[in-house]
């Protein structure tokens, strides 16, 4: 003899009432998230700021070379004396931080590198490098 279970009623959830309140929750945020004009409208005064620059990267350092004959170049371009202060000028206020290297023939009088250190100095560059080969052939700035 086997008895036959009957099967129960299956339960089930009624969501009527959780999607009610779900409803009241969204309609009582809606409603108290509404701004007043009022805020919209206060006065305010913004801060100012100073002179603002842009965000560049800053150059790589400027090569002057100066050759055995005495002519003289920036980044390998042909350049006089007044016209390097003048590029150097121009460069250091929109670089401060601008660095230069000054290379010469070994053959060169130091007079014609000694006049363009200072015209570097002169054009307000705060970091000026030289190169030299050491004795073991390497380059040294």
């Amino acid at each position: 003899m086997s008895r036959r279970r009957e099967n129960p009623e299956e339960a089930t959830i009624n969501l009527t009432p959780m999607i009610d309140v779900v409803f009241l929750l969204v309609i009582f945020f809606m409603v108290g998230s509404k701004f007043s004009e009022a805020d919209s409208r206060m006065q305010v005064s913004v801060p100012s700021v100073g002179e603002m620059r842009s965000l560049t990267r800053v150059p790589d350092a400027r090569v002057i070379e100066v050759s055995a004959d005495g002519s003289v170049s920036l980044d390998r371009s042909p350049v006089t004396l007044e016209q390097l202060s003048i590029t150097l000028s121009q460069q250091i206020e929109n670089y401060p931080g601008l660095k230069v290297t000054v290379r010469a023939d070994g053959a060169n009088s130091f007079q014609k590198v000694a006049e363009v250190m200072q015209v570097v100095d002169s054009s307000g560059v705060q970091r000026m490098g030289i190169v030299a080969r050491s004795k073991s052939g390497g380059m040294r700035r």
